[in-house]
């Protein structure tokens, strides 16, 4: 699969899981195996015990500039090349961000390939890499119009996505569906790929990339075989030993039930799926952590007032969940994640989903 210049030996990129998910050893070794690795871009201060977070209040990052530290996701970067070496690696930079544009040319700056954008839609991106103009640009996209309208925008620019990822309503994380939505046949993933691969024939033809409740090679060859030139896949790389999570946060994951993976209300504005935990009850019995904006991460959040209206701080309970904290985190997961039953390496799985189980 060709994105932009860079050649990416299988057809899988593994999607990027902040905070702290998929940083610097998960990334790093599936760009190694031959997929292309993903950095997430979220809650870099929080690396290395937040070594990278220049200012610190109640033990957590102040402000976009900390909680998205620059010097996190440069050393993060540093870390995965060394691992991979110059096999291609990409950084998904969340377009509901603060600071959107300054955490792209930071990646940028550090040496990344390809940046990878969703939550919003992100029709300024271009401008942000146009120093940096050998690196592949990839919005997510749920629809055929979001797509037209992206690549109507970046006309002036003219520039045009390298590849698209069309994320369908089974995918870990935020949604790019309302919560009915999330439900109607319609909007499944094998029924919004068609129109998207449709639509990208007006812009250059780029790779068509699904995402969104994919498990096992069965899947990946379904998704080839609708016109597909590869997918997405994140929730089945937490499985791994290199995921750079927590060992408590795989095990929430590695215990749930189908019944425990539900969508819930996120003070982005869009419904998340996730596991419920002790977070969702304390927050029924009222004795949920207090919501205190801190660390401003996202856009649509108004500085904590929607968090206050939903009754968490989403960069507060990701941050205790990648810490290791099962009473007050908040552990994001597709779909399928009731099936992991096992942890296993990144080479392992990369020649499961290649050669089949």
């Amino acid at each position: 699969m060709k994105i932009g210049k860079y050649e990416i030996k299988h057809p899988i990129i593994q999607g990027g899981m902040g905070v702290g998910i998929s940083w610097d050893k998960l990334a790093g070794n599936v760009s190694l195996e031959g997929g292309l690795g993903v950095i997430s871009g979220v809650g870099t201060g929080y690396y290395q015990n937040k070594a990278f977070s220049h200012k610190l209040a109640n033990d957590k990052p102040v402000n976009a500039a900390n909680f998205y530290s620059k010097d996190g996701l440069t050393e993060i970067i540093k870390n995965a090349r060394k691992i991979c070496g110059d096999s291609p690696l990409a950084c998904n930079i969340l377009y509901a961000c603060n600071d959107y544009g300054r955490i792209v040319k930071d990646a940028c700056e550090a040496g990344i390939n390809i940046i990878i954008t969703g939550a919003g839609i992100p029709t300024n991106m271009p401008e942000f890499t146009k120093d940096h103009p050998d690196v592949a640009l990839i919005p997510i996209v749920s629809s055929a119009r979001a797509l037209k309208l992206i690549c109507r925008k970046w006309k002036r620019y003219n520039k045009l996505p390298d590849a698209v990822i069309v994320e369908g309503p089974l995918s870990g994380g935020h949604q790019g569906f309302s919560y009915d939505d999330c439900f109607k046949e319609e909007f499944q993933l094998e029924n919004i790929i068609t129109p998207v691969i449709e639509e990208a024939k007006n812009w250059g033809n780029p790779p068509i990339i699904a995402a969104g409740g994919i498990w096992d090679k069965n899947d990946i060859d379904k998704f080839i075989n609708l016109g597909c030139d590869g997918v997405q896949m994140a929730t089945r790389f937490i499985g791994t030993f290199e995921c750079d999570a927590h060992s408590n946060l795989k095990n929430v994951l590695l215990n749930s039930r189908e019944e425990d993976i539900k969508l819930l209300k996120s003070p982005v504005g869009l419904p998340a799926r996730g596991v419920i935990t002790n977070l969702q009850k304390s927050m029924e019995e009222g004795t949920a952590p207090k919501v205190a904006c801190i660390s401003n991460c996202v856009a649509p959040c108004n500085r904590g007032v929607e968090a206050k209206a939903v009754g968490y701080c989403i960069a507060d309970r990701l941050s205790a969940a990648y810490e290791g904290d099962v009473d007050t985190g908040l552990f994001f997961t597709g779909s399928n994640g009731y099936k992991l039953n096992k942890i296993i390496s990144v080479h392992e799985l990369m020649e499961k989903l290649t050669k089949g189980e």
